[in-house]
């Protein structure tokens, strides 16, 4: 697992590197804030079905504890997107499309989920221990804001996980199901694909993906 841990730093600090970019150039937006939520509703919506079906794979039949975890995991985090749903309503705001990096990750983990379930798992521990790397820094962008509010960032309070030390719990769950090298070489492996593609959908959410920029023309939203 160090391998994990050593990409989970790195992602940690990327991600960490980001938020105080975005402080330096005066702070978190409204339309920032609102791609992000977007962004999370569509990563986050029927994230269920990864875990129920890395539960029913046949390489946890001999790991009732990591299965049992599994599904009290997916059914805590499938009513998720709703929230981040209802904090964009909050804001008097409209969703906004699914971004293409969004849609790449849901591509490639449907495709993988039956053949190699600990590449998404991999993907987990990264996404789920990013928000404790920065959270003072997030704590700073959320209180010089005049939106934020508490109907309006309840789902980024869950995730900085708090209340509910998720990135803890996956990691132990982890350490304690005994894995095989193959297992272990797949999470590394989804740690880091999972972080690139996750870090990759922060740029879009912040606007600081030149590419997107470039190409795409993305409409912002506006208190109506």
């Amino acid at each position: 697992m160090q391998e994990i841990f050593k990409t989970i730093a790195k992602a940690q600090a990327i991600f960490r590197q980001k938020l105080e970019l975005v402080e330096k150039n005066g702070g978190l937006t409204l339309e920032q804030y609102v791609r992000y939520l977007s962004m999370q509703y569509h990563l986050t919506c029927n994230v269920q079905k990864h875990f129920f079906a890395i539960a029913s794979h046949s390489s946890l039949s001999t790991k009732p504890r990591l299965r049992e975890f599994l599904i009290a995991f997916g059914l805590e985090e499938e009513p998720h997107y709703q929230i981040a749903q209802k904090d964009i309503e909050h804001l008097s705001q409209e969703l906004l499309p699914i971004p293409l990096d969004v849609k790449l990750w849901w591509a490639y983990f449907d495709s993988i989920i039956n053949s190699r379930p600990f590449v998404r798992l991999g993907a987990t521990c990264v996404l789920e221990n990013l928000g404790p790397g920065g959270k003072d820094v997030v704590k700073r962008l959320l209180s010089n804001t005049e939106f934020i509010t508490e109907r309006t960032s309840r789902f980024i309070q869950i995730h900085l996980h708090e209340e509910l030390p998720h990135g803890d719990q996956v990691v132990d769950a982890l350490q304690k199901a005994q894995l095989s090298p193959e297992m272990l070489n797949d999470l590394k492996e989804g740690a880091q694909t999972g972080a690139i593609l996750y870090l990759r959908m922060l740029d879009w959410a912040l606007g600081t993906d030149p590419l997107s920029n470039a190409i795409f023309e993305e409409k912002s939203p506006s208190p109506e």
